[in-house]
């Protein structure tokens, strides 16, 4: 693995990325607070891992990543105002995000459940800003109804429920899956489905990319469950055993945490070869698969 090349990538579009974000949110005709509040989560540090498949997703196309950039924008907007909710006391409750206090904890709930709606609404607007010479209308338009499904009740929201109702009960593998395929994986493969759509693959390339992004997906979402149970607070930027604490099953408590161990590496087994089968240049979605595997937080 070449992770000087991954580094060298990650570098440069987090901070262009960086950059956008904070640009797109100070140009905001609204009061400061919200403008405050919105800014305090897109720059709480996260790892950018969506945005980043969107752009290694183009690279392996071979595009200019940076025509991308709008919905990379798009897709943290809508990560980052998922967070803030999660965080919410009516739903997780939880007073730490990457090492930080949670939105609700310095602005309030009222003003962070706005930031959160603001972000939801301002990322459809902000995708309308692809270059026309890139995209087509009938491309953006795609684009942002795949993005409205991943991110709806059939996708990121609808996990969110599953996983709020699951809370207290002993759920099946199956009815876990489920929870995090729409939560977590939803999202996660539309970041790579969005640049295969902008790249103007087939339905074949589009098949595979998507069967990698469901497999990545799951594997990032293991990963978590095994850092919770074992990881390092001062890494991970919020307590451990938090999963245990709000009463929800995990794939350690479902399958032992070296069968989740061996879960996790059988996603990632099979992300790399549904990767392979694109014939794509893809060894900066190969790296990212690699660090999703290895993650400390």
């Amino acid at each position: 693995m070449n992770s000087g090349l991954l580094d060298a990538f990650r570098i440069e579009y987090q901070q262009l990325l960086n950059r956008e974000l904070r640009a797109l949110v100070e140009k905001l005709d609204a009061p400061p607070v919200i403008k405050n509040s919105m800014i305090y989560s897109l720059e709480a540090g996260g790892k950018r891992i969506r945005p980043l498949l969107l752009f290694a997703t183009l690279d392996a196309f071979g595009i200019d990543p940076k025509k991308g950039l709008p919905v990379a924008a798009a897709i943290e907007m809508i990560h980052t105002y998922s967070l803030i909710h999660d965080d919410l006391p009516s739903m997780d409750n939880d007073d730490l995000r990457r090492g930080k206090p949670t939105n609700h904890k310095v602005f309030g709930d009222a003003i962070a459940t706005l930031a959160g709606d603001a972000l939801l609404t301002y990322s459809f607007e902000v995708m309308d800003r692809l270059s026309d010479d890139f995209t087509s209308p009938a491309v953006k338009m795609r684009l942002v109804v795949e993005m409205a499904k991943a991110a709806g009740a059939e996708g990121m929201v609808g996990g969110q429920v599953a996983d709020m109702e699951g809370e207290d009960k002993v759920l099946s593998l199956e009815e876990l899956e489920y929870i995090h395929i729409h939560k977590t994986g939803k999202l996660l493969k539309y970041s790579v489905v969005s640049g295969a759509i902008m790249a103007k693959a087939n339905e074949s390339l589009l098949q595979n990319l998507s069967a990698f992004a469901h497999h990545l997906g799951l594997a990032f979402q293991i990963q978590d469950d095994i850092l919770d149970l074992v990881g390092n607070q001062q890494i991970i930027g919020k307590p451990v055993g938090s999963d245990t604490v709000n009463h929800k099953s995990t794939y350690p408590q479902l399958l032992s945490l070296e069968g989740a161990r061996a879960a996790l590496q059988n996603q990632i087994k099979l992300s790399k070869e549904y990767l392979k089968k694109t014939g794509l240049n893809t060894t900066l979605l190969n790296e990212i698969t690699d660090l999703v595997a290895s993650r400390d937080h």
